[in-house]
């Protein structure tokens, strides 16, 4: 194999993860958009996006972590005189 067909195959495929990469940052972009009209529905009909995001956040979370954080919490809060 030859200098010059070596560097035409670490061309094409250098050229090939790169296009690969532009075309999921295209997808991200348009998934983003999605995502900001979703938003945008849901706020025209009265809902708080800020606590629907948290929601989201919230349901991405392994449970027991979850519930771990939210019984120190409530145990900050009656120390603090919170509840």
């Amino acid at each position: 194999m030859s200098d010059t067909s070596t560097y035409t195959i670490a061309a094409d495929e250098l050229r090939q993860f790169i296009e690969q990469y532009e075309h999921l940052e295209a997808e991200k972009k348009d998934i983003a958009e999605q995502q900001k009209e979703i938003m945008s529905e849901a706020k025209a009909r009265g809902y708080d996006t800020r606590v629907l995001r948290k929601i989201i956040a919230l349901r991405k979370r392994d449970k027991n972590d979850l519930a771990e954080e939210e019984m120190i919490l409530d145990l900050y809060k009656t120390a603090l005189g919170m509840v």
